[in-house]
């Protein structure tokens, strides 16, 4: 554990509010505002409950489920790994709350980040920490990506090692051609990775075709708003065809499997991001237009 703390805290740098704790400037800055308070117990591999009573979902992180197998609840092993290891770290700690949003989720739960006060003043951010042992996949909600590079970079190093969770072939890196293997795993969440063979633009939504039958292939979409909110980024996806990407999100059946992007950090360029193409509009693929 103590190899984990000293790679994510580096560098600390000078921070305000309560503990005037410190961490690493190139993983999750504290948010203005944290609360101190204890962690009394952890309900899930996602979810810690406060002295206060209160419950905080982990933002930025997808704990492994028995749901990603077809397992039971609790039986996967996996998922007593990632609680067993947060039950470790976290138990009666002081810690720092981050809120996300200021909302509560649909099971009434505090989104936050959550930074772990130690002995000397430092703080470790324990989404990062999660991830870079391996205990969770880095997963943000629409409209909630605070700290989404730097919780990508902390899982890399993991995945590559495939440490914990990696190491199990249900979170394997899925090949975009394999259309029928993405169909049977629908309503989870896989990383996805294959070559753009088409790129399509059908009035203001964004299409990555990577086959030819748009009916069966997997297609990964960007919807109008994600375009509208990052119209440099979406310029330049006008230049991928034949480049490798990685995509993460939850796989959908429309027509063939789907993945919805919800942030540019779930498409990774393989190899770099081409430069944008300010006159050229991605082209309809072969097959025209494509349908959400």
């Amino acid at each position: 554990m103590a190899a984990i703390a000293h790679d994510l805290r580096g560098t600390p740098e000078a921070l305000a509010g309560p503990g005037e704790a410190t961490i690493k400037q190139a993983a999750c800055s504290l948010l203005p505002g944290a609360e101190r308070r204890a962690v009394a117990r952890v309900a899930d591999a996602d979810t810690l409950v406060l002295d206060d009573g209160r419950s905080v979902r982990l933002a930025g992180t997808l704990a492994p489920s028995g749901t990603d197998a077809g397992s039971s609840a609790g039986h996967w092993p996996p998922e007593r790994e990632a609680l067993s290891w947060l039950q470790q770290i976290t138990a009666g700690r002081s810690v720092l709350i981050a809120k996300t949003q200021s909302t509560l989720d649909r099971y009434g739960r505090i989104s936050a980040h959550v930074f772990l006060l130690e002995r000397d003043g430092s703080a470790l951010w324990l989404q990062g920490a999660m991830l870079a042992a391996g205990h969770a996949r880095a997963y943000a909600l629409p409209g909630q990506a605070a700290c989404l590079d730097a919780l990508l970079q902390a899982e890399s190093p993991a995945r590559l090692d495939r440490l914990g969770l990696w190491g199990n072939a249900a979170y394997a890196v899925r090949h975009a051609y394999r259309s029928n293997e993405l169909l049977k795993v629908r309503n989870t969440f896989q990383i996805v990775e294959g070559r753009v063979m088409r790129v399509a633009n059908v009035k203001g939504r964004i299409y990555l075709n990577f086959g030819r039958d748009w009916h069966q292939d997997f297609t990964v979409a960007i919807g109008r708003k994600l375009v509208r909110s990052e119209p440099d980024w979406a310029a330049m996806l006008g230049a991928i065809e034949g480049r490798r990407v990685r995509v993460r999100g939850w796989i959908e059946r429309r027509n063939g499997p789907m993945i919805v992007v919800g942030h540019p950090q779930d498409l990774e360029i393989i190899g770099g991001h081409p430069q944008a193409a300010p006159h050229r509009a991605p082209a309809l693929g072969r097959h025209g237009a494509i349908r959400p």
